[in-house]
């Protein structure tokens, strides 16, 4: 298993592809979409659980649109496992919109080509998102209710 601090070096070396993962999620964290879509390939495959299948250029759009429409994200990794150019993230995804989060767990499966992520494969439950959502959400309810007295 390579380690996250094999980035590239001034050398002008590839950076390795769990390296390469972690710098998508953070930079996506970070809303630094345009250093994020460099690291996807043209044709990038974004699967996630019970949704679509998005593709190339759609992938770019969505997460322009997400990151535009002030939606956060963060990421805290569990395990993560490196196989020739397929790292597989065990995370908690952190997603959050004025004020409302919702936590869960996230089984992500990242194949990359020539250095970039061309397969981005997410497995969660939404039962898990949706539950973690609604006790936010009803938590953000209550604090505004006790303002509001």
């Amino acid at each position: 298993m390579t380690t996250s601090s094999e980035f590239s070096g001034s050398s002008g070396s590839a950076a390795s592809p769990e390296a390469t993962v972690r710098a998508l999620l953070d930079h996506l964290a970070a809303h630094e979409v345009d250093e994020a879509l460099a690291l996807l390939t043209d044709d990038v495959e974004w699967r996630n659980s019970g949704v679509p299948t998005m593709r190339g250029g759609r992938v770019h759009e969505t997460l322009r649109d997400l990151v535009g429409r002030g939606v956060t994200f963060e990421v805290r990794y569990h395990h993560v496992a490196v196989d020739g150019g397929v790292v597989l993230t065990d995370r908690t995804d952190v997603l959050g919109y004025s004020g409302w989060t919702t936590e869960f767990r996230v089984r992500g499966t990242f194949e990359l080509r020539d250095g970039r992520v061309a397969v981005w494969d997410d497995s969660f439950s939404w039962f898990e998102a949706a539950g973690s959502g609604l006790a936010n959400l009803a938590s953000v309810g209550l604090d505004l209710l006790r303002r509001a007295r």
